[in-house]
């Protein structure tokens, strides 16, 4: 386990979770938790955000990333927090507000809101059904899917 303390205006703290290695070509995506168990936390008062490699082969627990904003003002808040969230492909919270959502996308990170706190693990499963499934590009370009021959293809080019 290796632990990073970082910036001298926030403190941000990142437990890193060594896997069994099995995975390869993964999703990495980052829960805005209270209790490690539920997706239950507003991206600008999260004060830990729980990260998962996830695979067509299933999902772990890649590592824990906790901040403390305290000493920071309000716009240095969600940078410090999009910069803990570095190497994220997508970010699931209760809610986030319009500019620290675009602050997100800038930061190539796809940002979810879910409705109502949700279980982390029902959206872990979500996510390798649909990566075993029929994924949206933009999913398998990060985790280097081929998408197969549509022989339809062969039919738009020749004009027909």
């Amino acid at each position: 386990m290796q632990n990073n303390t970082s910036t001298p205006t926030g403190e941000s703290f990142k437990i890193t979770v060594e896997g069994n290695g099995i995975m390869e070509n993964f999703l990495r995506v980052a829960f805005a938790t209270k209790n490690m168990e539920a997706i239950n936390a507003h991206f600008g008062g999260a004060k830990e955000f729980v990260v998962y490699n996830v695979s067509p082969k299933g999902y772990e627990v890649s590592e824990v990333i906790k901040t403390d904003t305290s000493t920071l003002e309000d716009d240095d808040k969600t940078d410090f927090r999009v910069r803990a969230l570095k190497g994220v492909n997508i970010m699931y919270c209760e809610s986030i507000g319009g500019t620290a959502a675009a602050k997100v996308i800038r930061a190539g990170i796809h940002p979810m809101k879910v409705s109502e706190p949700t279980k982390i693990e029902d959206i872990l499963q979500t996510l390798v059904t649909m990566i075993n499934g029929n994924p949206p590009p933009w999913i398998k370009n990060i985790i280097h899917m081929s998408t197969p021959h549509d022989v339809r293809q062969d039919r738009w080019a020749q004009g027909e």
